[in-house]
Order: structure tokens, then C-alpha cells, then sequence
């Protein structure tokens, strides 16, 4: 009996611009924070969750994402002009708490990695259970 494939991470393609830079052209530490960011809200959208429409602030249908944990490697530089990629993935998955492996690529050189986790979160800011249709939207990931 042969093993199902693992699934492919989410993609997410980014332009490095001049906003993205340092003085010398090299995408300056903290604009990987920002293209993570970008990856996550891109992997949410493609799961049918758009951001905008969770911002309600009433108990019962609030449901936000917020960053409890990054680390991040810098691996290589990236470069003015360059396009990258961000991939992400599920690395684990708790009641509340979701954990992604990001991966920021140009071409086949991996430039930064980052585990990242997040938890979800009602309109009081504190922690909510996943509902449990996105629950296996993120398990369907793993």
C-alpha cells in the first residue's frame, strides 16, 4: 500500500521592490516579516477566509489571527527586482493554535525560513477554538 502524497504548500509569488530594500539593494530583514505575512493571508484567502470580513468585533463570530511565535532564519540575500516565492505550510495544529512552515525561495535557493505561530482569536482577544469546518481546511494541509 503505497503512502499518500504529501500535500504542496501554498504559493505565494512577491516582487521585491524598492520599499523592500536597504541603501544597497538588499531586501532589508524586516520585509521578510511582511512577505510571511503576505503568504499567511494569501494562504487563509485561498482556504475561503478573507480577513476583512472576520473584522467583528462581537464575540460570538469574531475570529482573528494573531502571531504568537516567529523564528526566522536568514539564509541568503535577495535582491532589488528579484521574484520570490513564500510557501507554507501546516506544520501542527492545536485547538486554537496553528503552526506554518514558511518558506521563502527564488527559484530553487531557499533565501529564508520561518515557523510561525499563530492563534485564533474572538473578539475579547482572547483565545478561540477553531471552528471546525477551517479546522480541516488546515488539517487537509498537513
Amino acid at each position: 500500500m503505497s503512502e499518500a502524497p504529501a500535500p504542496s504548500p501554498h504559493t505565494h509569488p512577491i516582487r521585491v521592490y524598492w520599499e523592500d530594500t536597504d541603501a544597497g539593494g538588499i531586501v532589508y530583514h524586516a520585509s521578510h516579516v511582511r512577505f510571511f505575512e503576505r503568504g499567511r493571508t494569501e494562504l487563509l484567502r485561498a482556504m475561503g477566509v478573507h480577513q476583512s470580513a472576520t473584522v467583528d468585533r462581537s464575540e460570538e463570530t469574531a475570529l482573528l489571527f494573531t502571531v504568537r511565535r516567529m523564528e526566522i532564519d536568514y539564509l541568503k540575500p535577495a535582491f532589488l527586482d528579484d521574484l520570490l516565492a513564500v510557501e507554507t505550510s501546516v506544520q501542527d495544529l492545536g485547538g486554537s493554535r496553528v503552526t506554518l512552515l514558511q518558506r521563502l525561495t527564488r527559484g530553487e535557493d531557499l533565501v529564508a525560513e520561518a515557523v510561525v505561530t499563530v492563534v485564533a482569536v474572538g473578539g475579547n482577544g482572547r483565545p478561540k477554538r477553531l471552528p471546525p469546518d477551517l479546522r480541516a481546511r488546515f488539517v487537509a494541509l498537513q
